[in-house]
């Protein structure tokens, strides 16, 4: 017979338990979303609310960590368990991938080419990717400015040797660029749009004259994507119609994002005319694009080894 003290020490016991699986539930109805103050898609679903609204209605909640200066660090949020969803650039998770962290793309935005290039100070006397040569130029290590700049010389025919390489994130790169501490700027909306506009800049090369195969994608950790599926497949639903609307309405985009970055009002058309492009499932063809600069990254020394990139996607509908 069960005595008062061994009831009481049970009862407490399948308490712990319940408690214990009520905050597994809990937590598994959690998506984390780490967002860029950037113009992509996210940004959109944030400002207006749209995720919160279709994911509460399944019963599940969001929570925003962020905002991320790159994509970068917030792959290494990812890595470390912190976030389940974020977004970047194609260049930047092949880093990624390269570097082990275990994410996957679920969604892929061809860059338009006015969204990213090589931008200079009007007076320079620097008129173009050949005039580089023996010049300064400020990159994210890996990223979409190393990019940009190392396919910019490839493209026309400049040895990468004869220009100087400068690592600093996006947020030290304009007071270097303004300072003249570097002589030119690889990078991409929105501070290609702020360095032309406001730091009295003018693009040398933009995506098209560098041959830039780049892209935004939104990746997931891949945990995430193989445990919560439909999870993911919701939160993807939400975003392709946010870029419906961003297609349909580009001035209304653009002025969400210049609000979410903190940039003037004025350059809201322009980073709406940029960055509203579609953005759909990952095809196979973008797999073979996103192989393509991984073994071109590879090639170039940016990353030490070719990632499996066809193990790093995942396909929804």
């Amino acid at each position: 017979m069960m005595n008062k003290r061994n009831f009481l020490l049970s009862l407490a016991a399948t308490a712990g338990i319940l408690v214990s699986a009520s905050a597994s539930l809990a937590a598994d109805q959690v998506v984390r979303i780490g967002w860029l103050r950037g113009p992509n898609d996210i940004t959109l679903a944030k400002s207006r609310g749209t995720l919160e609204k279709a994911l509460g209605e399944k019963g599940i909640k969001v929570e925003w960590a962020g905002p991320f200066p790159a994509a970068a660090p917030a792959f290494e949020a990812l890595n470390a368990g912190s976030i389940d969803i974020t977004a970047g650039s194609s260049t930047s998770a092949i880093a990624a991938l390269a570097a082990k962290i275990p994410l996957v793309v679920f969604a892929y935005q061809k860059m338009a080419a006015g969204a990213e290039g090589i931008v200079v100070k009007q007076q320079s006397g620097i008129a173009s990717i050949k005039d580089l040569a023996g010049k300064k130029v400020a990159v994210n290590r890996g990223g979409t400015g190393e990019y940009l700049l190392m396919r910019g010389l490839e493209t026309n025919g400049v040895d990468p040797k004869s220009v100087e390489r400068v690592y600093l994130s996006p947020s030290d790169s304009g007071p270097s660029f303004t300072q003249g501490h570097v002589d030119a700027w690889a990078t991409w909306d929105p501070f290609l749009t702020i360095a032309e506009k406001s730091y009295d800049g003018k693009v040398v090369a933009n995506g098209d004259a560098i041959k830039s195969d780049n892209a935004v994608v939104l990746v997931a950790s891949k945990d995430f994507a193989t445990n919560k599926t439909d999870q993911l497949q919701l939160v993807f639903d939400v975003i392709k119609a946010e870029n419906a609307w961003g297609l349909a309405n580009k001035a209304e985009a653009g002025a969400i994002w210049a609000k979410e970055m903190n940039i003037p009002a004025d350059l809201a058309a322009k980073i709406g005319e940029n960055n509203a492009v579609p953005t759909t499932g990952v095809t196979e063809a973008d797999v073979q694009q996103i192989g393509a600069i991984a073994e071109w990254y590879a090639k170039s020394g940016i990353i030490p080894v070719m990632p499996n990139v066809a193990d790093g996607v995942v396909s929804l509908k």
